[in-house]
């Protein structure tokens, strides 16, 4: 990701109203760091958590993944709604909806993957579809075999 955009997810994980166990993993990480009292970190105004928090040499794991995922909801809903509407996956703005079913063809998921391929950047489609496969290995195995899911110049 870019300084731009891990300075848009960190701002979005902070906002995130879904994530209080992760911000909560994240402020004591960071209460480590600055060998502050937990309850200080908490108090520190949001642009403050932000640098902190993209500061921190290793952000804990469940911390990481909602930081993509919020990224992805506060910026890139027209992209994640676009590969569920090439996939043909019902949808509520770009968050698959509970009865829906993914197909595993590999087929299909390359042809809603190129879809989106051709008309977000590269470098945000290779995050989301990464994430994804992350989030749900088994679901989405086909995806880290179709070139699109890395990125530019990164083999």
């Amino acid at each position: 990701m870019s300084a731009d955009q891990r300075r848009q997810a960190a701002e979005a994980f902070w906002r995130d109203e879904s994530g209080a166990n992760e911000q909560a993993e994240a402020i004591a990480a960071i209460a480590q760091l600055l060998k502050f009292r937990m309850k200080s970190v908490v108090v520190l105004p949001i642009a403050r958590k932000i640098q902190y928090l993209l500061d921190l040499p290793v952000v804990p794991e469940s911390a990481a993944a909602r930081l993509l995922v919020s990224h992805h909801l506060a910026h890139k809903r027209a992209m994640m709604a676009a590969f569920l509407d090439a996939l043909g996956v019902a949808h509520d703005n770009g968050m698959i909806a509970e009865e829906a079913v993914v197909p595993q063809e590999s087929d299909k998921i390359h042809a809603a993957v190129k879809a989106i391929a051709s008309s977000f950047p590269a470098e945000d489609v290779a995050l989301y579809l990464s994430t994804l496969s992350w989030q749900n290995p088994q679901t989405w195995a086909a995806l880290p075999e179709f070139p699109e899911t890395r990125l530019p110049g990164k083999g």
